[in-house]
């Protein structure tokens, strides 16, 4: 057998020279008695390493991580300061050597512009600029204590999505996938919906798989037009010639990864190959919004601006974590949230493009009995500063605020996490956790509990070392924040 397939060229050469399903049909019976019973159904498994087990009943299936790319400034959204409003104007230098990207464009005390109240049964202090999402107060655990590493963006967002500050480590979403495994086969375990006007800082590492296999890096979906590129078949054929062109496919790579044991690499196009061809008409159905009601979309914000764009994205996460998706990822073009200047406008004008699709997709999750088991995940990957920034013209409003690694806010929602809960809190100025900190290795730990993985237990063997998503610090879970 094996010579008479070698006496049909490569495996490139042998599609070329089909013609269609019959040709197909042909090989694979003479394929079908070399491949019959050797591997099972041909699942390719080869993982290096071990995922990580269940510790409890998860309390969170899947989750929906909205983040927040630049630093939102976290005391004119969630962390009122009274004092600062009130020492607002004085110089204050002694405390920020070292920990301001530009020293010499330090200004005085900045008092926040906005207005804050009190929302719910539990009155969470959230500011003007979210009259949606304040609506949801009683559902929302506010971490006011977190804090990062790095005040510069590159290492930030590193430190944010993989643990580390360096390039070239697995993203959270792809150690989830890695660890739970996917609940539809015809979707991607992990999906990423970028912005349509640009990538964020660091680009694809964001959501990249590191050292785990390939096939749980984030699958790029687009909220507009196809959905994946070069995926749509390049022309129609009857579905039962597709699927005996498929299963040939699949038996001739089956083969091809035999002979070759041991390359993860491998295994994983393959793998995406596979999931490829699945995709066409599921990963189609998911983004098809016309499916959905004109009250769900004026819920999101769709069909009008600036909410169009992320509402789309949010609703579609919604649909994605319905059909089985565990992990999906909204990011923001470029850095929105980074308000070195122009506060008084540029901070408005992002929680414009964001405060009702966030709640419309709360609202809807819960309607539909998915905020149960969907953790929504709010936050980015450092916060600013209570000191201003000065602007040319020195007008307060013009000015903004540096990054600050010190203090920075996250809030979660929905997936075994209790509402309504404020967990720490910063000094009486803003410009460090103080009590209940939590850093991003804690943060980290506390999403991993939630979804019934234990940090300890969800690690990949390199080099005589056990490589965790939460590094080798010994984190807490913010027990604090869970039913």
């Amino acid at each position: 057998m094996a010579g008479r397939i070698e006496q049909m060229g490569s495996r490139r050469a042998v599609f070329r020279s089909l013609a269609g399903g019959i040709s197909a049909a042909a090989v694979m019976c003479l394929l079908d008695g070399e491949l019959r019973g050797e591997v099972g159904h041909g699942e390719l498994s080869v993982v290096p390493g071990r995922p990580g087990r269940a510790i409890q009943r998860p309390t969170a299936t899947s989750v929906i991580h909205l983040f927040m790319n630049g630093g939102p400034s976290q005391m004119d959204l969630f962390d009122p300061k009274p004092e600062l409003t009130r020492r607002h104007g004085q110089e204050h230098f002694d405390r920020i050597a070292g920990e301001v990207e530009f020293p010499d464009a330090a200004g005085a005390l900045l008092g926040s512009p906005f207005r804050f109240a009190q929302h719910g049964q539990s009155g969470m202090w959230v500011s003007e600029l979210l009259p949606e999402l304040s609506r949801h107060a009683d559902e929302l655990a506010l971490l006011r204590g977190m804090y990062t590493t790095n005040l510069t963006h590159e290492p930030a967002l590193y430190k944010y999505h993989s643990g580390s500050e360096f390039t070239g480590r697995p993203s959270l979403g792809a150690w989830i996938t890695w660890g739970l495994g996917s609940e539809n086969q015809n979707l991607p375990g992990y999906v990423v919906l970028e912005d349509p006007q640009g990538l964020p800082v660091n680009g694809i590492d964001n959501w990249t798989a590191g050292f785990l296999p390939a096939s749980y890096q984030g699958t790029r979906f687009r909220a507009t037009g196809a959905p994946v590129l070069n995926v749509s078949p390049d022309f129609q054929e009857p579905a039962n010639v597709t699927q005996v062109e498929r299963e040939l496919i699949r038996r001739l790579d089956l083969r091809h990864q035999q002979q070759r044991a041991g390359q993860a690499r491998l295994e994983s196009r393959i793998q995406a190959w596979e999931l490829a061809a699945r995709m066409q008409t599921s990963a189609t159905d998911a983004l098809d919004l016309q499916q959905e009601t004109a009250a769900t979309l004026e819920l999101y914000g769709i069909g009008r601006e600036p909410t169009d764009s992320y509402g789309r994205r949010c609703l579609i996460a919604r649909r994605l974590v319905e059909r089985g998706v565990r992990f999906v990822q909204l990011f923001i073009n470029s850095q929105i949230w980074d308000n070195h200047s122009s506060i008084g406008t540029a901070l408005p004008a992002a929680c414009e493009r964001t405060d009702r699709p966030i709640a419309g997709l709360l609202t809807d999750l819960k309607q539909r009995g998915l905020l149960d088991e969907t953790l929504v995940v709010w936050g980015g990957e450092m916060g600013r500063l209570p000191i201003s920034q000065l602007a040319a013209d020195r007008n307060p409003r013009s000015s903004g605020r540096d990054h600050n690694k010190n203090a920075m806010v996250a809030w979660l929602a929905g997936g075994g996490v209790r509402g309504g809960v404020v967990h720490g809190a910063t000094d009486e100025l803003g410009f460090a956790a103080v009590d209940g900190r939590v850093g991003v290795p804690d943060f980290h730990a506390t999403m991993l509990h939630l979804l019934g993985l234990g940090h300890e237990d969800l690690y990949v063997e390199r080099a005589g070392l056990k490589e965790r998503l939460t590094g080798v610090v010994e984190p807490r879970v913010v027990s604090e924040i869970l039913r």
